[in-house]
């Protein structure tokens, strides 16, 4: 007769495979997820934003582990979160195509002094949002601002005019 614990029969080889493999799916599945939500996901956290997170975590975790609440089956879930992360960071330092797919590129904001709205609206920038990010900057009005950038982590580069270095375009004589 094999041995149990306290009426749950012992996580099996199979178990831990089937955990390791759902795990991946979800892992998959949550980096999609927060890639199509945009940027703000990943930069400074409203309550909203860290509510999700909270929700998701807890959401995902039986989707993970099924009905094994044992240590070998939180142990495996946790190893193959931490793989299935190393391996997506690798892949997507090897491959600019991959990096682009997997973290993003920056989305300019503003051009000097001017939003560009549809950008804005296309990231769930608001208004609020976007001067909240230039005061943070030290920046009063989006008339100062020559560039203003959404990084892919989530915040917000601000290049003000007084600090953008002067270029002299060269002149041309037309013949």
């Amino acid at each position: 007769m094999p041995p149990t614990t306290g009426g749950v029969p012992p996580t099996t080889g199979n178990d831990l495979l089937n955990i390791a493999l759902r795990t991946g799916v979800v892992y998959l599945a949550l980096l999609l997820g927060l890639r199509v939500t945009g940027k703000r996901q990943a930069g400074q956290m409203t309550p909203f934003d860290f509510l999700l997170l909270l929700l998701l975590a807890n959401a995902v975790q039986n989707a993970m582990t099924g009905p094994d609440t044992s240590l070998a089956g939180g142990l495996v879930a946790a190893g193959t979160l931490f793989v299935a992360n190393i391996v997506v960071a690798a892949v997507a330092r090897r491959s600019p195509r991959m990096e682009k797919l997997v973290e993003g590129t920056p989305t300019l904001l503003i051009r000097n002094g001017r939003v560009l709205s549809t950008n804005c609206q296309r990231e769930g920038i608001t208004q609020e949002d976007l001067l909240r990010a230039l005061r943070e900057h030290g920046v009063q009005t989006v008339e100062e601002v020559r560039t203003a950038i959404l990084e892919v982590d989530g915040s917000v580069s601000v290049l003000r005019e007084d600090e953008a270095p002067a270029i002299h375009k060269p002149h041309h004589r037309i013949r």
